[in-house]
């Protein structure tokens, strides 16, 4: 699952990125560190909860999508109040990391040398960030399409409970 695998990379250079460049006792350091936590556990939680409720499946990985949204504010704002550059989508500094994400071994150590400057750092992990809801908003518009055309599971029970009652 590759929006798990990209969240569980942000989770990781969040938290070196907060350790880095945020006072340790900041409230923003500890909710910069519990959106990127609550992104990567909800995707977690909402795949676990797949086999037994899509409807559950969907609303945790709604609320992923949300924790990583606010998270992206926090990097955004972090480059404002410092009055740092905000990198553009199209700039070569963004396509440098979008890429990143298409490499076979990719993993922190892949990403870890953007960690060498704040404003470099922020504005690698805004890109993650959006590449990471990229895939959550896919992955929402595949399961509600799916529960839309399949059911729940309790309606598919239900369903085979009423054709066995038939028979």
């Amino acid at each position: 699952m590759q929006s798990y695998q990209m969240s569980t990379l942000v989770y990781d250079l969040t938290t070196k990125f907060c350790d880095l460049f945020i006072d340790k006792r900041s409230r923003t350091h500890d909710q910069m560190v519990q959106a990127a936590r609550s992104g990567r556990q909800n995707i977690a939680e909402g795949s676990q909860a797949a086999g037994t409720s899509k409807k559950t499946e969907i609303k945790l990985t709604s609320v992923a999508r949300a924790s990583l949204e606010e998270l992206l504010i926090d990097y955004e704002d972090f480059l404002r109040q410092r009055q740092m550059k905000m990198w553009v989508k199209e700039s070569q500094e963004a396509k440098t990391i979008r890429n990143l994400a298409y490499s076979q071994d990719r993993s922190y150590t892949t990403y870890s040398t953007y960690l060498e400057n704040s404003e470099q750092a922020a504005n690698m992990l805004i890109c993650m960030i959006h590449q990471t809801n990229y895939l959550l908003d896919r992955q929402l518009k595949k399961l509600s399409e799916d529960f839309l055309n399949q059911g729940g599971f309790t309606e598919r029970l239900y369903n085979k409970r009423q054709d066995y009652r038939k028979n």
